[in-house]
């Protein structure tokens, strides 16, 4: 039998919307975000593109509560104030930060630790995910003896193993290579689609934002507004190949692309 990822109660996930209104953010004289509003619903896996530099790890960090913003409200499951905000998002950066003096399913348990959960409990929980996410028999593997791809794969696990409802991924495949890329594409996909946490993706992947997500948000330069809201009407599909060589998936890239080139302007 397979283990479900879910470890946030069936109630919280299915609470989980994000709302934000009016969000504007500034370093300094540096204005970054203006006037972005967008809700996920429950459930629902939404993709952020956009220039780099535009502010796309910014806004991340402001719905995740790390930093308070300038101007506009912003809503996590019903948590408006930052500390509530950031009891309901698990952040994952673009970089994998595994602790290297720890084995696979240690960091995959690290957060369960951290909230008091026994040694042997946090790598009982963290390691009956470990045969579904493809990393059986590197339960005691040390990071630098892991693939990029198994890397990626334990910061993953170790970001949904925090149990909160809306999780907040930043970039997660950027240091992959192609091929690499394409295999994590699939697989997150197939983890997404039994197990339907509210994600919020962001990407400078074009192909990989419309692949995963159910919704694609286009930000322009900075300072970001949303230049485009693109649905994808078409669930993921199992075969990668197939889905984005599909003249409807063309179609969308090239809308996607055709924002993202206006919002440069």
């Amino acid at each position: 039998m397979q283990t479900r990822l879910r470890e946030s109660s069936p109630d919280a996930v299915a609470g989980a919307t994000v709302a934000v209104s009016g969000l504007a953010h500034s370093f300094g004289e540096l204005e970054v975000i203006d006037e972005i509003d967008l809700e996920v619903a429950p459930g629902e896996v939404v993709a952020i593109v956009g220039p780099s530099g535009c502010g796309k790890t910014t806004l991340l960090e402001l719905i995740a509560g790390l930093r308070p913003p300038e101007e506009g409200t912003i809503s996590v499951a019903g948590g408006t104030e930052p500390t509530g905000r950031l009891d309901r998002c698990a952040y994952m950066p673009q970089r994998d930060l595994l602790l290297p003096w720890l084995s696979a399913v240690d960091n995959a348990g690290l957060a369960l630790r951290l909230a008091g959960t026994s040694r042997g409990d946090a790598r009982g929980r963290a390691g009956a995910h470990f045969e579904r996410l493809g990393l059986a028999g590197f339960e005691g593997t040390r990071p630098d003896q892991l693939s990029g791809g198994m890397r990626q794969r334990v910061a993953f696990l170790r970001t949904l193993m925090a149990g909160r409802p809306v999780l907040l991924l930043d970039e997660p495949f950027a240091s992959l290579d192609a091929i690499t890329r394409a295999e994590m594409q699939t697989w997150l996909a197939g983890v997404l689609g039994p197990d339907r946490h509210t994600v919020l993706l962001v990407t400078h992947d074009v192909e990989e934002a419309l692949y995963l997500a159910d919704r694609v948000l286009v930000l322009s330069s900075r300072p970001a507004r949303v230049a485009d809201r693109i649905d994808i009407e078409s669930p993921r599909a199992a075969d990668r190949a197939a889905a984005v060589t599909s003249p409807e998936f063309a179609g969308l890239k090239e809308r996607a692309l055709r924002s993202l080139m206006e919002g440069r302007r």
